[in-house]
């Protein structure tokens, strides 16, 4: 088989119509796409039997399939992705999927949860489809305050206040004979560090700040935060980064049994997947839209799904999440792509101007 970008170029100008013109009808409809149907559509005067023959051989060439006893063909994986890659036509996210967009998400109340909340709503309800939004670790966001409060002998409480307004509440087992004076001496320590720090850097750089002021810190105050800052780092991390919204869209319609099939294998793929730190590895290379076609989406491989995913990015433009679209194969990705990459953009300029307001 040859490579895909030679498949394009090996073919001649009928081939690339009546294959662009199967994949868009499949597309648009999810059926089969019939000789009958292109002949009427064509602008010159072709025969169905001409056509038949041209899809024979883009049958032949991996492009196409027949599914069943259809005489009718629709995209293979490869297909789509050939499309996609070479044949899709992506412009600027519409003036009305914009304004829709821009209605639901211009509420700047509530913190980043609430944002990206609204969000997955959003981007289900615009594209009718399923949303999927990877929310970033509360450790890769600046924190604003920290604040220890005694509950007992063996139980302290630290306080996070983050710059996007998330606040969480901590609890753990702090070094034996901690007064309330070391505590105090902790926080003041760890508030003169935190200027434009998240949790992560404040564990990168915490023991070499220890050692370089051991004599402005009680010893007691320096092993509460030595000992502390991984076990704060590490807490929370259970709460739901993935957020999924929209299902019941894949349902809409009448889909054939065949659908149904894929959408309930769908659904086990998002109620499974737990380590969705993946869910970034799919945007690593390169900062903007990128799509999984069938079996190449590794999270969601078991029920042959497409995923148009886009990261977002705080204010040093660093990559903390990510948004997307989910579905059957035969998404729309001319509209779809766009208004994925306009709301990613639109959440990293909110979330980065939380943290810097």
């Amino acid at each position: 088989m040859m490579e895909r970008s030679q498949l394009l170029s090996e073919m001649n100008a009928r081939s690339r119509e009546v294959f662009r013109r199967v994949v868009e009808g499949y597309l648009a409809s999810g059926d089969p796409v019939g000789s009958r149907t292109l002949t009427r559509d064509f602008s010159e005067r072709i025969s169905a039997a001409t056509i038949r023959n041209v899809m024979q051989d883009l049958e032949y060439l991996g492009l196409l399939g027949s599914p069943h006893v259809s005489a009718g063909r629709i995209p293979t994986q490869l297909g789509l992705r050939l499309f996609v890659d070479g044949l899709l036509e992506v412009g600027s996210v519409t003036h009305a999927d914009r304004e829709m967009i821009d209605a639901h998400m211009g509420d700047e109340a509530g913190d980043v949860a609430a944002l990206l909340e609204r969000v997955g709503t959003t981007l289900s309800g615009v594209t009718r489809s399923a949303s999927v939004v990877l929310a970033p670790k509360h450790q890769e966001a600046v924190i604003r305050h920290i604040e220890f409060i005694h509950l007992g002998a063996d139980r302290t409480l630290v306080v996070l206040v983050f710059a996007d307004g998330h606040v969480e509440n901590r609890i753990f087992t702090p070094p034996v004979g901690l007064t309330p004076s070391a505590m105090r001496e902790a926080a003041n320590f760890l508030n003169a560090l935190l200027e434009g720090k998240t949790l992560s850097d404040l564990r990168g750089s915490i023991r070499k700040d220890i050692a370089a002021r051991r004599q402005e810190i009680d010893s007691l105050a320096g092993a509460l935060v030595e000992s502390g800052i991984a076990l704060w780092e590490n807490a929370g991390e259970a709460g739901e980064r993935l957020i999924v919204r929209g299902r019941a869209n894949l349902l809409d319609g009448t889909p054939v049994a065949d659908d149904l099939t894929r959408i309930r294998s769908l659904f086990d793929d998002l109620e499974r997947v737990r380590d969705i730190s993946d869910m970034l590895d799919l945007t690593e290379q390169g900062d903007g839209v990128r799509i999984f076609i069938g079996s190449e989406n590794k999270l969601f491989s078991l029920s042959g799904s497409s995923l148009v995913v886009s990261p977002y990015m705080n204010a040093d433009r660093k990559i903390i999440g990510a948004v997307g679209v989910i579905g059957p194969t035969r998404l729309n990705y001319g509209r779809i792509v766009p208004i994925v990459d306009y709301t990613a953009q639109l959440v990293g300029r909110m979330i980065s101007d939380r943290s810097q307001g």
